[in-house]
């Protein structure tokens, strides 16, 4: 007889400032390719389809719940605050305390909210890899080392929490030390190996940039997967949030940005920028500048033509050179 998986649930810890960011926008509002870091990472999260997502906020927790609040996920997401910064275990365990008291058990996914590469894919396959194995815990790895990302059975990880001791500095609980006590208490731990570019975190501007330049490569093969002719990978910017179809052609140092659509066909020329601009089928564009901009189907814009935003480019029409 088949025994029907434990239930769902996942912990974001998005409580820290971001010190080494010297920037006084918390840091999991950062952008990465016109999304911030953290709703990457509940992207990835919505993909493994938990029944709950508890956020653990802290430096800036109003401006960060509003941030995920607004993005209206078809998901329940519950935010708790961590006053003071204990370390990773102790937002873990308010984490905890924020999903239902009512619930049996469950399997309870923990993510960092500096991890914005990770994949729902691979978080997918982590939890199904937890509960084939009966592990009390499983920690994923990359390089043989931790990767920050852990599936705890609930029931299991609240009292190993509370036998937690300081880290040396005598101020932090470390999540990991969790894993470790239950360990030491007879139960098996199990790992889950990801791709070291998942596990890249992001405490600072430097990896800011290599996580984003990951990330640009993804998009970019995606799209090309799905039959986009990017002619320079390396100088394509594309926001995630960005729309193309099929046969779209994309020439060297074009910018696409927010929520920027483009048409089937269309022709997107050298340096060009477009922000929240709809583009027809079968448009071309030559160096092109605009914001909030539509250009009708069949038509072309010419070289170094600013749109102001708002304006509309009629189909089949020419302008500039």
């Amino acid at each position: 007889m088949t025994t029907d998986p434990l239930p769902l649930s996942a912990v974001v810890l998005a409580a820290g400032r971001g010190v080494r960011m010297r920037s006084g926008r918390p840091k999991p509002l950062h952008d990465l390719c016109g999304r911030a870091m953290l709703l990457h990472v509940v992207d990835a999260l919505a993909a493994a389809n938990p029944r709950q997502i508890a956020v653990v906020v802290g430096y800036g927790a109003e401006e960060v719940a509003k941030h995920i609040t607004e993005e209206a996920y078809d998901l329940r997401i519950d935010f708790v605050e961590q006053p003071v910064q204990r370390g990773t275990a102790d937002a873990a365990a308010l984490g905890l305390s924020a999903l239902d008291s009512d619930v049996d058990d469950e399997d309870v996914l923990v993510v960092s909210a500096d991890m914005p590469l990770i994949q729902g894919s691979t978080l997918r396959g982590m939890t199904a890899q937890h509960r084939l194995s009966g592990s009390a815990a499983t920690v994923a790895t990359a390089s043989e080392e931790s990767a920050e990302i852990y599936c705890f059975r609930r029931s299991l990880l609240s009292p190993a929490l509370r036998r937690l001791t300081a880290s040396d500095s005598g101020r932090e609980y470390n999540l990991f030390d969790a894993a470790e006590v239950l360990t030491s208490a007879g139960h098996d731990l199990g790992s889950f190996a990801i791709d070291d570019s998942e596990a890249q975190g992001v405490d600072d501007r430097e990896q800011l940039a290599f996580a984003e330049a990951e990330m640009r490569q993804r998009i970019n093969r995606n799209w090309m997967v799905a039959g986009v002719r990017i002619m320079a990978p390396h100088s394509a910017y594309i926001d995630v949030s960005v729309k193309l179809a099929p046969d779209v052609v994309i020439h060297p140092g074009v910018v696409l940005r927010g929520q920027t659509v483009v048409g089937e066909g269309a022709i997107i020329g050298p340096h060009t920028h477009l922000v929240d601009c709809v583009v027809g089928p079968r448009a071309a564009l030559e160096a092109v500048s605009a914001t909030d901009a539509e250009i009708g189907a069949d038509a072309h814009v010419g070289a170094y033509i600013t749109l102001e935003p708002g304006e509309h480019i009629p189909p089949a029409s020419t302008r500039g050179d």
